[in-house]
C-alpha cells in the first residue's frame, strides 16, 4: 500500500533529518522493536527484506492518536508534531489508533443511550 505524503517536501526533509533517517516508532505499531533496542530499525532508503523495494519514510503525526485524524487535519501539523515512520509501522499504528477511536466512540454512544 502506498501512502501519500501529508506534508510538503521541505517539511518532510526536516522531519527525516531530525530523525537521522530512521523510523521513530517505539512500539505504537504493536511491535516491541527488540532488534532496535525499542526503536524501529528501518532506515530511509534501506530494505525490509530482499523481496521488497527500498523504504521511503513518511512524515506523519508523532502522536499515534493523531494518525486517526483525516489527512487535511494532519497536514496542518507543525514539524514538532511530526515524526518519521516507515510504512509498516505507520500502517499498523494508524490501524490501532482507528480501532481505539472507534471503540471510544462506541463506548460514548452506549453511555449516551442511557439518558
Amino acid at each position: 500500500m502506498t501512502t501519500t505524503p501529508v506534508v510538503p517536501l521541505p517539511l518532510w526533509d526536516l522531519v527525516i533529518h531530525l530523525s537521522d533517517g530512521r523510523c521513530q516508532c517505539t512500539g505504537a505499531c504493536g511491535n516491541k522493536h527488540a532488534a532496535g533496542q525499542g526503536r524501529c530499525e528501518h532506515e530511509n532508503g534501506g530494505f525490509i527484506s530482499k523481496h521488497a523495494g527500498p523504504i521511503r519514510l513518511l512524515a506523519a503525526p508523532k502522536d499515534p492518536a493523531d494518525l486517526a485524524r483525516p489527512p487535511h487535519q494532519q497536514a496542518k501539523l507543525s514539524a514538532c508534531d511530526l515524526a518519521a515512520w516507515c510504512p509498516p509501522c505507520h500502517d499498523n499504528a494508524r490501524t490501532r489508533a482507528q480501532r481505539e477511536r472507534r471503540k471510544a466512540l462506541a463506548d460514548l454512544a452506549a453511555d449516551d443511550s442511557l439518558f
